[in-house]
């Protein structure tokens, strides 16, 4: 059985710690290599990543020979000269320099030397991913690192071009929101959408569906706006159009999916979901299929819909893909999926009623239940 190494372990430890000092002593022979090693793992096993990143920052802040501008430049030729001389293989980067990122948020972010620390988080994404650092700015200094993050999107770096996507979107993961109006970085976005770099494209595609959860007017008209433009391929388009829209098409917003080309009132008939079983354990497998028929060729966009109470009671849905096709009158399309059921590190198991619907184009059809299981202790349930 292969066991997972929790992402802090391996984003910084040890090693990679005595990494950071060798690097910075080859740019400072004033550096304390090894009391800047002791230093963080007195502390490093028992934090979490997020404290991991703290804590290292803080200890270059203390360690340095030297500050401000100084400091900063040391760090800055610490880097190894490129991405891939360093040991990046991947877009994303490397976590041992989210240290890095973090110390110039820390410990740089003051209208004295804000050129230069946005300037730092610019050479930096490139190592590790900077828009955590780079939203610590936005909402101190809102409109002078705006005016960076449009010159941000004309970079010749893709990963330049995709911190100016990623800094300033609306629902960030794990970060507080950044307070910009909803519109304020359109002008980004109309200057990515149909970049080159799939990883720039992602991340418009991440801004835009985070804008549709308020604002889904607006995505619309900009998508709308982009297609005209013609700019994009078609494929590139599409995929990003779907992403944007991916939380609007599970929750059966029509006007997405006539937007795709799916039209909600096309004429489909849908035999009642039949269940292999109706009784199933956590890990189980629910096997659902139903016959789709219509009278007219027609484009559709199946998902299905797992419905259930939490353990306190509340509904709750969870929608799956399950196929985009064209539907052709007088013969059946097959709906079919053997769907696991089991409990994650979010989302637990209860006892409960459960049902399970498909939902084609937007509509949602009749569903089929399952009786309650007398005795399990955890049954189906998204």
């Amino acid at each position: 059985m292969t066991v997972k190494v929790p992402l802090k372990e391996t984003a910084l430890n040890a090693e990679r710690i005595a990494r950071i000092a060798r690097e910075l002593q080859g740019s400072c022979s004033e550096f304390d290599a090894d009391r800047f090693v002791r230093d963080v793992m007195a502390d490093l096993p028992r934090l979490e990543l997020k404290d991991r990143i703290a804590r290292t920052s803080a200890a270059l802040h203390a360690h340095l020979p030297v500050t401000g501008v100084e400091a900063l430049e040391i760090l800055l030729r610490s880097l190894p000269p490129t991405p891939e001389a360093a040991g990046v293989t991947n877009d994303f980067g490397l976590h041992i320099y989210s240290p890095h990122s973090d110390y110039v948020a820390r410990y740089f972010r003051t209208a004295e030397h804000l050129d230069q620390a946005l300037d730092a988080l610019a050479r930096l994404t490139c190592y590790f991913s900077a828009e955590l650092a780079a939203r610590d700015f936005l909402t101190d200094f809102p409109d002078e690192t705006m005016k960076i993050v449009h010159a941000w999107a004309r970079d010749e770096d893709h990963r330049v071009r995709r911190l100016a996507s990623e800094a300033t979107r609306p629902r960030l993961p794990w970060v507080p929101r950044v307070r910009l109006p909803a519109d304020a970085a359109l002008p980004i976005l109309d200057q990515l959408y149909a970049d080159a770099s799939p990883y720039v494209r992602t991340s418009v595609a991440n801004h835009l569906h985070d804008l549709s959860i308020e604002q889904p007017q607006l995505v619309l008209s900009t998508l709308q706006r982009w297609q005209n433009s013609a700019r994009a391929t078609d494929k590139d388009f599409t995929s990003l159009a779907r992403q944007a829209l991916r939380s609007r098409l599970k929750e059966g917003w029509p006007a997405a999916y006539a937007f795709l080309g799916y039209a909600h009132g096309a004429p489909i008939e849908l035999t009642p979901v039949a269940l292999k079983h109706t009784e199933l354990r956590d890990g189980g497998t629910l096997s659902f299929s139903a016959d789709l028929t219509t009278t007219t060729t027609a484009p559709v966009h199946v998902m299905y819909v797992i419905s259930s109470t939490t353990k306190t009671g509340k509904p709750r849905e969870k929608a799956y893909f399950l196929l985009r096709g064209t539907a052709q009158p007088g013969r059946e399309l097959r709906l079919s999926k053997d769907h696991v059921l089991r409990s994650t590190a979010t989302v637990k198991l209860v006892p409960g009623e459960y049902s399970i619907a498909l939902q084609i184009n937007g509509r949602r059809f009749p569903p089929g239940g399952f009786p309650r299981p007398g005795g399990m202790t955890n049954c189906p349930c998204p």
